[in-house]
């Protein structure tokens, strides 16, 4: 009788993967915050917040919204926007579409830091990324990490290839 596909174990390179990928997650998330902090004196979630609300046409998110696109919780995103908020980088307002809620706004001083803070963090990720990834089909590895970020449990025939 045979296995079904979720239960066949893993063959070597699979393996090695799996036991690659937490790790260099965890060493990207450190590296790219440890030269924020180091060259800009901003860690690496206060940039991703700036970097979001400039995004939006507005400038503008309901605070719910800004920590699913951080993908972190209520409670983290507002302490980050607590902190930025001090220096003036963003504002909390009141939701112009529920007045229950609030929404974090990048301010001008806002846009002026992280367009001082990008090059440190394109440096950044340059260096403990994508010097790593020549040869990779990059469309197709962003292809699959998107599918793994939204959760999709159905596997894909595209290969990332090298």
């Amino acid at each position: 009788m045979s296995r079904a596909p979720a239960e066949r174990p893993l063959d070597t390179a699979e393996e090695a993967v799996l036991r690659a990928l937490q790790p260099a997650i965890r060493e990207l998330m450190r590296r790219w915050d440890a030269d924020l902090l180091k060259d800009q004196k901003i860690s690496v979630t206060e940039y991703n917040v700036l970097r979001i609300l400039s995004e939006t046409e507005s400038g503008r998110l309901r605070m719910s919204d800004l920590a699913a696109e951080c993908h972190q919780s209520l409670s983290a995103v507002s302490r980050t926007v607590g902190r930025l908020e001090r220096d003036d980088l963003v504002r909390r307002e009141r939701s112009s579409a529920d007045a229950r809620g609030a929404d974090a706004v990048l301010t001008r001083a806002g846009s002026r830091r992280l367009e001082r803070a990008w090059p440190a963090h394109l440096r950044s990720v340059r260096r403990s990324l994508f010097d790593h990834l020549s040869g990779l089909d990059l469309e197709a590895l962003a292809t699959s990490l998107r599918r793994i970020a939204d959760g999709a449990d159905q596997p894909r025939d595209e290969a990332v290839t090298g």
